[in-house]
């Protein structure tokens, strides 16, 4: 009966992980047709007929070309602001905006995250570390993010890096850590084996080649003839 119960529990959970992945697309194409498609589908086609333009067929379709239009506008959007003249107008909004109290704030704040997220020189997190944290013994994995500069770096008398540490199952949340460099264990594992470890909560764990010794036997000399 309990191999019975066991082999149930494993073939569920077997199920749960092959239909998971399914299951998130689902809910975000729904997310997108929802919140993007319906609304932005009544904005570009509000001239069409209601009648014909509420059947289903016509309105996943009307749907799903909005979503394109949308990324396309953006797509054109993004090529704009290169230019001198997209700049200019960029400029104007933005002055706009920071002349308005309470959006100038929430504007300012989103704009330095989003700027500091999509830094192209120099990727945002630099490598997978390993540290002892809360306490000796234990260990969490963090990502360098720089080396510490200012006063943060002058008041210690250390060579002190910035080190983020994401929570698990959801690293877009976390907290930064000032560590002296000599605290820090460098890992050879990618950025995106780092989040996939985090986020699967320590059951996807990237393949590691580890130099174990070989001790070759040497067969045993022959004796000498009497």
């Amino acid at each position: 009966m309990k191999r019975i119960l066991r082999s149930l529990r494993n073939a569920f959970l077997t199920g749960v992980i092959v239909i998971l992945p399914l299951s998130v697309t689902i809910v975000v194409i729904n997310v997108l047709l929802d919140r993007v498609g319906t609304p932005a589908s009544n904005f570009f086609f509000f001239y069409l007929d209601p009648v014909w333009r509420d059947m289903p067929v016509m309105q996943l379709g009307l749907e799903v070309l909005s979503i394109f239009v949308v990324l396309l506008l953006i797509t054109l959007f993004g090529y704009g602001s290169r230019l001198v003249l997209g700049r200019m107008i960029l400029g104007s909004f933005e002055r706009i905006l920071d002349n308005l109290p309470f959006i100038n704030t929430v504007y300012r704040t989103v704009k330095q995250i989003v700027d500091t997220f999509s830094q192209q020189k120099k990727a945002v997190f630099q490598e997978v570390v390993l540290l002892e944290y809360p306490r000796k013994k234990s260990y969490v994995l963090g990502f360098l993010t720089s080396k510490a500069r200012g006063e943060t770096q002058s008041v210690t008398g250390e060579e002190i890096v910035n080190v983020f540490v994401p929570t698990t199952p959801n690293p877009t949340s976390g907290f930064l850590l000032m560590l002296p460099q000599d605290d820090v264990t460098h890992l050879d594992m990618s950025i995106a084996e780092g989040m996939k470890l985090i986020i699967s909560g320590g059951a996807v764990v990237p393949k590691h080649e580890t130099g174990e010794a070989v001790t070759i036997n040497n067969p045993p000399a022959a004796e000498a003839p009497q």
